[in-house]
C-alpha cells in the first residue's frame, strides 16, 4: 500500500451532502494523470494530494462512507473489493458503478427517473493497448482486459441524453451526486466524472479538470459544458448509500 501522505480524516456517513461537503474540501488539489499506474504489483495507492476525475470522486466517496477509508477505498476501486493484477482494478466507469451498487454503496438513481436506455459496447482499452502502462507490454491483461469488456458489453443501462438536462438541473439530481458523462467515443462508455453542485439555483460540476489542472467548480452550468463537448452525450447519476 502506497501513502503519499496523512489519510484524510474520517467522517461519519449522512447524506449526499455530504459528498459535496468532502468534494469541495479538494478545490485546489492538483491534477495529475496516472497516479495509479505504478511498477511492480498492483496495490492500493493512496494519493489525495494529485488526483484525476475518477481518483478524486474514489477518494471522496471513501471519506464519506465513514468507517476505513482505506477499507472503503478499496472496495471502491477494485472489483469485489479484491485486488488481482492490474485488470482487477475497475477501469470502465459502467464497471465501476455497478460494482458500486452490487456492493450496496451506490444507487442508480438515473434507473429510478430516466426511461432512455443505451447498450454498453466496451473495447476501448483492448483496441489501444499502447495507450496504458500496464497493457502495452501485457498480453496477458489485455487478454483479461477483453474479457470483462466482452462480459459488460450488452448490458442495458439508463441514462439521460444531455439535450433532457435544463440548465436548472432536475428535482431527482441532488448535491452531492455522482455525475458520470457518457460519450461517443467508439469502445468507450464514459468520458469525465465529477460531483453535481448547484450554484444559485443552476447545476455545475465538482470536478477535477484536465484542462485547468485542478479541481474546480465549472464556471458554467453542467449542461453548458456537454453542449460545447461533440463527443459528450449525457449523463448518469449514481448517489451514495448507507
Amino acid at each position: 500500500m502506497t501513502f503519499a501522505q496523512q489519510q484524510p480524516a474520517e467522517l461519519t456517513p449522512q447524506d449526499s451532502r455530504t459528498m459535496l461537503q468532502i468534494g469541495k474540501s479538494y478545490l485546489g488539489t492538483q491534477y495529475v494523470a496516472n497516479t495509479l499506474d505504478r511498477d511492480g504489483e498492483e496495490e492500493l495507492v493512496i494519493r489525495t494530494d494529485a488526483v484525476d476525475c475518477l481518483t478524486f470522486v474514489e477518494y471522496t466517496l471513501a471519506q464519506a462512507l465513514g468507517s476505513s477509508f482505506t477499507e472503503n477505498l478499496q472496495k471502491i476501486r477494485y472489483r469485489d473489493g479484491i485486488i488481482d493484477g492490474y485488470p482487477s482494478r475497475l477501469h470502465y466507469t459502467s464497471d465501476w458503478i455497478e460494482n458500486g451498487i452490487r456492493q450496496g454503496f451506490l444507487t442508480d438513481v438515473t434507473a429510478e427517473n430516466s426511461v432512455q436506455t443505451l447498450q454498453l459496447s466496451l473495447s476501448y482499452m483492448s483496441a489501444h493497448p499502447k495507450l496504458y502502462k500496464k497493457l502495452a507490454n501485457s498480453p496477458e491483461n489485455v487478454t483479461r482486459m477483453t474479457e470483462y469488456e466482452k462480459a459488460l458489453s450488452g448490458k442495458i443501462v439508463h441514462w439521460l441524453p444531455k439535450s433532457e438536462l435544463p440548465e436548472n438541473g432536475l428535482s431527482w439530481i441532488m448535491d452531492g451526486d455522482i455525475i458520470a458523462i457518457t460519450t461517443k467515443l467508439p469502445g468507450l462508455d464514459i468520458a469525465h466524472v465529477g460531483i453535481a453542485q448547484y450554484i444559485k439555483g443552476k447545476l455545475h460540476l465538482l470536478h477535477a479538470s484536465s484542462t485547468l489542472g485542478k479541481v474546480v467548480v465549472s464556471d458554467k452550468p453542467l449542461n453548458h459544458m456537454l453542449n460545447n463537448n461533440k463527443s459528450w452525450t449525457g449523463i448518469r447519476v449514481v448517489r451514495m448509500s448507507h
